[in-house]
C-alpha cells in the first residue's frame, strides 16, 4: 500500500515512493535544509541598515548587554520578533498550500483559494476605509496601536470566512463545488472592498495599500503571544493529518475504501490550512506566492509526494524562504525597504510559470 501510495497523481513524472537509499539521500538533504533554516535565521538578525556584529547577537540573545545600547534595542525590538515572525509565517503558508494543493488535487491551489484572505482584506477595509471622514484620525490612531486593531479586523474577516467554508464543507460533497463556493466568497469580499476604495480618502487608501504589500515588520511581542500559538497549532493538526493526505492522493473514492471517513479528513485538513491562512494574513497581511511555490519545489527537491516526508520539509523550507524574502526586501546596508510581496512574487512566479509548463507531462494529476 505505501508504494502505491507513492505512485499518486500529485507526483511528478519521475516521483516515485522512495526506496530505501533515496530515504538516505533525502536524509541528507533534509539534514542541509535543516542547517540552513538556523543560518538564515542568525542572518536575518545580523543584516539590516545597521551591521551588527554575530557575537554581539549572541550576547544579547544570552540575555547580557551589548557594546552598545541600541543594539539591544534593534535586536530584541525588532529584528527577533520580525525573524521569528517570518519563520513562522513561512512554515504556516507552505503547510496551508500544500495541504490545499492535494485535497483540491490542484497543482496551483494554494492557502487562499477559498477566500481566508479577501475576508482578512475585508475586515482591515472595514477599519481602515469605511472610516469616512474620520479616516485621517483613525489611521493615525493605527500607528499608537501597535496595528494590532488591523491584526484583529484581519482575524474577524477571514474567522467569518472560514466559518462559512466549514458550514459548507458538512453539506457538500464534492470538492470542486467546495472549491467555486469559497472562490465565490473571495470574488463577493474582493467586490465590496473594491466598493469602499472607490468611496474612501486617499490617505485611508494608502494605509490600506500599505497593508496589502505585506510585511514581517509589524508584529510585536505582545502580538506574538496570539500570532505564535495559533500558527504552532494550525501546524499542530496539519502535522495529523499526514495519513489522511497520503491517503487523498488516491482520490476521495478510494481514501473512503481505506477506511478514511473523508469527510471529517477534509473538515481538520480546511481547518487547518483556513486557520494557518487567516492568522498569517491578519497579522503580516496577504503574502504573495509561498504556499503555492513552496510546495513544489519541496517535492522537486525530495522527488517524493509522501506527506511523511513533505510535512515537515515544507516548514522547513518555507520558513527558509520566508526569512530570505524578508531580508533582499530589507536591501542590508541600506535605507530601502521593498514591498515584501514583490519579492516574494519575484520568487515564487517563476516556479508557478514551471508547474503551468510542465502539466501537460503531468500523469494525468489531479484528475477529479
Amino acid at each position: 500500500m505505501a508504494r502505491a501510495i507513492g505512485e499518486n497523481p500529485l507526483a511528478l513524472p519521475e516521483s516515485n515512493f522512495v526506496p530505501l537509499p533515496e530515504r538516505r539521500s533525502n536524509t541528507a538533504i533534509l539534514l542541509a535544509v535543516g542547517l540552513l533554516l538556523p543560518a538564515c535565521f542568525i542572518l536575518s538578525l545580523v543584516a539590516g541598515s545597521v551591521r551588527i556584529p554575530i557575537g554581539e547577537i549572541m550576547t544579547i540573545l544570552s540575555g547580557d548587554e551589548s557594546t552598545k545600547p541600541s543594539w539591544d534595542q534593534i535586536i530584541l525590538t525588532l529584528r527577533l520578533p520580525r525573524a521569528i515572525t517570518a519563520t513562522l509565517t513561512g512554515a504556516a503558508l507552505a503547510m496551508s498550500g500544500l495541504q490545499m494543493q492535494t485535497l483540491f488535487r490542484n497543482p496551483l491551489a494554494g492557502p487562499f483559494v477559498l477566500g481566508i484572505s479577501s475576508g482578512a482584506s475585508l475586515g482591515v477595509a472595514l477599519i481602515v476605509l469605511a472610516a469616512g471622514a474620520g479616516a485621517s484620525t483613525l489611521v493615525a490612531g493605527l500607528n499608537i496601536l501597535g496595528n494590532f486593531s488591523l491584526a484583529a479586523a484581519a482575524s474577524i474577516g477571514a474567522g467569518t470566512v472560514l466559518g462559512l467554508v466549514l458550514s459548507v464543507s458538512r453539506r457538500v460533497e464534492n470538492n470542486m463545488t467546495l472549491l467555486i463556493l469559497g472562490l465565490m466568497f473571495g470574488y463577493v469580499s474582493g467586490a465590496l472592498v473594491s466598493v469602499m476604495v472607490y468611496f474612501s480618502a486617499s490617505n485611508a487608501v494608502q494605509a490600506y495599500l500599505i497593508w496589502t504589500f505585506g510585511s514581517f515588520a509589524g508584529v510585536t511581542w505582545s502580538q506574538l503571544t496570539v500570532f505564535a500559538p495559533l500558527t504552532l497549532l494550525g501546524l499542530a493538526i496539519g502535522g495529523l493529518s499526514t495519513k489522511a493526505l497520503n491517503a487523498l492522493l488516491l482520490g476521495e473514492t478510494y481514501a473512503a475504501s481505506l477506511g478514511l471517513t473523508v469527510s471529517r479528513a477534509r473538515f481538520w485538513i480546511l481547518s487547518s490550512a483556513s486557520l494557518l491562512a487567516g492568522v498569517t494574513t491578519a497579522f503580516c497581511g496577504p503574502i504573495a506566492f509561498l504556499g503555492i511555490a513552496v510546495p513544489h519545489l519541496t517535492r522537486s527537491i525530495l522527488n517524493t509526494s509522501d506527506h511523511r516526508v513533505l510535512i515537515s520539509s515544507v516548514c522547513i523550507i518555507g520558513s527558509i524562504i520566508a526569512l530570505a524574502s524578508d531580508l533582499i526586501a530589507r536591501v542590508p546596508g541600506s535605507q530601502i525597504t521593498l514591498p515584501l510581496n514583490a519579492v516574494t512574487a519575484i520568487i515564487g512566479a517563476p516556479v508557478v510559470v514551471w508547474v503551468v509548463l510542465r502539466r501537460q507531462n503531468l500523469k494525468s494529476s489531479f484528475a477529479s
